[in-house]
């Protein structure tokens, strides 16, 4: 008993130190943000994002450059992997770049076919020790593509069979997803090959150089690796004179950019946020609870998407700017993941995804005080233990 006690602490203890040491290098890390121009398409369907990167991926001639947090093993991984494949069979460049914690689940086989085909295949953020839990729990959040150095997309679809909306347990999926050109797509492939570079023993220099052309379209990308997220939405927050809408499928911000909300509402901004009415993950949506309820006492308009599952990763402010891009409004995505953000100034494209999000706002239900104050007594319990686990979530 003595010998198992001493194991446990020695266990605990290692825990402790490993995770302190990753918070602190996080901590030292620095983001980016590059200022550029283009041209945003915006994407929010499964079926349309796939028809259109499928199509894109087909015209390739030089280089695809990929890169996921999830990667599936089913029906619609292997159908972009069949592209991928013919096109590397053809004597594209094909890379393609999975997290390890989200693409845990690639097969083996799958992986010798991709490698035999001529796809160079690398996973991110692998799992080492001794620093094993911060590794663990470190992940590549981002998702971006390009091709030949003309095209890319970021957002937040990853590709398996949810995404596409033929997962029964989710039915359609909403997400929201960026196709650019112009540019802007330098920003993302300069990116790609940072993330190459720092998973993969062998760097790799892109072979296609095209001259873009400057677009009518502000971009600017935030690419972040454990810091920055929490401030800049912060940030955001404060410039807002007339109103914040935000989306996500997980709210657990924190005091920091709560208390940001909150003030905002006191000065008489409108906040909305559109959140899903079920959750992917165990614990989210009780964490959340807490934050909501202070948030609808204040004044805020928080609905449920009642059409599926939302996924999508948006703020709009007042009419000037919208923030798109693979960030979730959670205490993983502001201190621990690599997140890459999308930000677009220009006044069309702004009230575009506006009339996206009062859509979207349509096919969801208004979240009232009463039903969140007549949880069950076991979902209250759970609350304050969710919030307590919330950096992992």
């Amino acid at each position: 008993m003595g010998f198992l006690l001493i194991i446990l602490l020695v266990l605990l203890l290692w825990i402790t130190i490993d995770l302190h040491l990753g918070n602190k290098k996080r901590k030292q890390a620095s983001s980016s943000q590059l200022e550029m121009s283009g041209k945003a398409t915006f994407i929010g369907d499964g079926d349309d994002f796939f028809r259109k990167l499928l199509h894109d991926v087909d015209a390739a001639v030089q280089e695809i450059q990929m890169m996921f947090y999830i990667f599936r093993d089913d029906d619609t991984g292997q159908l972009v992997i069949d592209h991928l494949c013919k096109k590397a069979t053809s004597g594209v460049q094909v890379y393609l770049l999975v997290d390890y914690g989200g693409s845990h689940g690639l097969k083996k086989a799958t992986i010798n076919k991709m490698r035999s085909c001529g796809i160079h295949f690398s996973y991110s953020r692998k799992i080492s020790f001794p620093k094993l839990f911060t590794s663990l729990n470190e992940r590549n959040h981002r998702k971006i593509t390009v091709i030949d150095g003309r095209i890319g997309y970021v957002g937040g679809f990853n590709v398996g069979n949810e995404y596409a909306g033929k997962d029964p347990k989710f039915g359609y999926w909403r997400d929201y997803h960026l196709r650019l050109t112009g540019e802007a797509v330098k920003g993302l492939q300069d990116q790609f090959l940072l993330d190459w570079k720092e998973n993969h023993p062998i760097s790799i220099e892109s072979s296609v150089s095209p001259v873009l052309q400057k677009g009518d379209e502000a971009i600017a990308f935030h690419i972040t690796n454990g810091t920055d997220v929490e401030e800049a939405f912060v940030s955001y927050i404060n410039q807002a004179t007339t109103s914040i809408k935000i989306g996500t499928p997980y709210y657990i911000p924190g005091q920091t950019v709560q208390t940001s909300l909150l003030r905002a509402l006191k000065c008489g901004v409108s906040v909305q946020i559109i959140l899903p009415m079920r959750a992917d993950h165990p614990l989210v949506k009780e964490a959340s609870y807490p934050y909501l309820v202070e948030l609808i006492k204040a004044g805020c308009e928080v609905y449920q998407y009642m059409n599926g599952f939302y996924h999508a990763k948006v703020m709009v402010i007042d009419d000037t700017f919208c923030d798109i891009g693979t960030a979730n409004f959670d205490q993983r995505s502001f201190h621990i993941n690599g997140e890459i953000n999308c930000l677009l100034h220009s006044s069309n494209f702004v009230s575009e995804i506006k009339e996206v999000i009062k859509k979207d706002l349509l096919q969801s239900e208004r979240l009232d005080l009463t039903r969140l104050q007549d949880r069950t007594i076991g979902n209250r319990m759970l609350a304050p233990i969710a919030r307590l686990f919330s950096p992992f979530l």
